[in-house]
């Protein structure tokens, strides 16, 4: 029981970066984790954790450690919550990775998320990049597109639509597109996959011209790999963008984005939330997991 505790020490700590933060979290002393820590490194013969005056990080054995103590330590708490009263009330640390627009769909639902699991703590990680799910230390992920990892199970979200949006500015000055065809005449404001490189291709129908499939058809007059950047670009007048409607809502709300070509326009892209297979998943996971299928990119009521 003793080394347990220690490795409940130590993963606390190389979660947080802190002694201080994991004490708080163990309802222990600092110096309490520290001591855990120390005979942990004493019995393996190697330092776990490197130590400076702001903060600690897992050395290179620290880091297999970690991967493998993590993992009993979820099974243990998750046993128990299937034998407790802790299934009723999930309690722990959900760590879910997101892209980086994921604020956008994600944070005005966690208020009521909290209010109804409130010993549940999250982690959110905002990142575009494609991480694996067990080494980054994440719990689940959110993702759109095509879902190619195997190893995951995962579970559909709703469909959101993309829009094509202009600052009013923009278009008094340019005039309103009436067709796909016309684009070629305005500045195109294009999105670049940070992970692949290539440009994001606008779908439409209805376009004699193709220009749905055809990248060169629209001319860019700025390129980024950020969609914030993009949606920023077309509120300054910059262009016409092509964005996700959750992303563009609260500019069309207030007037600092139109949409354009509504009637070409009706691609839908998918999020989905995805947690390593093959093994038993966690009380707070599962309510985590059916909250925000029940919540995430719902039809607005009529």
């Amino acid at each position: 029981m003793d080394n347990l505790n220690h490795i409940a020490a130590f993963v606390q700590a190389a979660e947080r970066s802190s002694f201080v933060a994991a004490a708080r979290a163990l309802g222990i002393s600092a110096s309490a984790v520290g001591k855990s820590v120390a005979k942990l490194e004493a019995q393996l013969g190697t330092q776990l954790l490197v130590r400076t005056t702001r903060r600690v990080s897992l050395s290179h054995e620290g880091e297999l450690m970690y991967t493998h103590w993590r993992r009993i330590l979820d099974d243990l708490q998750d046993a128990q919550a299937l034998l407790s009263s802790t299934q009723s009330s999930p309690r722990g640390l959900l760590r879910i990775g997101l892209p980086t627009i994921g604020y956008r769909f994600l944070l005005p639902v966690i208020p009521a998320f909290r209010a109804r699991y409130p010993d549940i703590e999250l982690d959110l990680d905002f990142n575009d990049r494609l991480v694996d799910v067990v080494e980054a230390r994440l719990d689940a992920v959110i993702r759109s597109g095509v879902l190619a990892d195997s190893s995951l199970s995962a579970r559909r979200l709703g469909l959101f639509r993309f829009v094509l949006c202009a600052s009013p500015a923009y278009l008094a000055q340019r005039g309103r597109p009436q067709r796909p065809e016309d684009l070629a005449t305005h500045d195109c404001l294009r999105f670049r996959f940070p992970t692949s490189g290539k440009l994001q291709p606008w779908q439409m129908s209805g376009s004699t011209a193709e220009v749905q499939q055809d990248a060169a058809a629209h001319p860019a007059a700025l390129t980024c790999n950020n969609m914030e950047a993009l949606r920023g670009a077309a509120i300054g007048g910059l262009g016409i963008a092509y964005m996700p409607d959750f992303l563009a809502r609260d500019a069309l709300a207030d007037g600092s984005l139109q949409t354009v070509l509504d009637d070409f326009l009706s691609h839908t892209g998918q999020f989905s939330i995805l947690w390593p297979s093959g093994r038993l998943m966690s009380p707070r996971l599962r309510v985590f997991v059916d909250f925000v299928a029940e919540r995430l990119f719902q039809p607005p009521p009529p």
